[in-house]
């Protein structure tokens, strides 16, 4: 089940990437944030009630709200025109827990693809407390083009293969997954760094 969520996380990453550079209005990514920020907080409650007890399944479940809350918070701050510190910071302690999530799928769950995916997050959600908490601007577009080259490889892909039942995970893989995001986070860098004169719309930007 929560691959089926997953699956939709790539999907809202991406509009958010495109809000980023400017390519989608803020408000237009609003709608897809509730969407998607409701089905992260519906799908890791059942997974908790159906876990009955179980200390693993609570535990796989329990990262998912970072990111429901996340979206939820970000629609809503889009809509009423909020302003985005708050989410911001929010964005720390998400960054915080992912490595801590990540280090659980490496060294408890055996997963390094996903200890890997785990630390891509963490470094998206970074970004986000950057420019957001800390209104480092200049970051805006390497921060949109990062989420819409890691949304995909990190969320949409690993969802289908998962759903498949196609998904592997052992040294080999999550060295090639390790390769993959430096080189996309590289390349954002690279695509970022083309227009420095381009003023983008902050995905959670205030609107008048």
């Amino acid at each position: 089940m929560s691959n089926v969520g997953l699956l939709y996380v790539g999907a809202v990453l991406l509009v958010n990437g495109m809000a980023l550079l400017g390519k989608v209005p803020v408000r237009s990514a609003a709608a897809l944030n509730l969407f998607v920020g409701a089905l992260q907080c519906v799908i890791p409650t059942v997974l908790i009630i159906q876990a009955d007890g179980d200390a693993d399944a609570v535990l796989a479940a329990s990262g998912l709200y970072l990111f429901g809350f996340t979206y939820l918070y970000v629609g809503i701050v889009n809509l009423a025109g909020i302003e985005p510190e708050g989410i911001g910071w929010f964005s720390l302690f998400v960054a915080a827990a992912a490595v801590v999530y990540a280090g659980i799928s490496f060294f408890r769950n055996g997963d390094p693809v996903f200890g890997v995916i785990w630390l891509s997050w963490a470094l998206l959600w970074a970004l986000f407390f950057l420019v957001f908490g800390l209104g480092e601007e200049r970051l805006t577009r390497f921060t949109g083009w990062a989420v819409v080259l890691l949304s995909q490889p990190t969320c949409t892909l690993p969802a289908f293969l998962a759903l498949t039942g196609s998904l592997r995970s052992d040294t080999g893989t999550g060295l090639l997954a390790a390769g993959l995001a430096v080189a996309l986070v590289a390349l954002a860098a690279v695509l970022a760094a083309q227009r420095k004169s381009f003023v983008p719309q902050p995905v959670l930007a205030k609107e008048s």
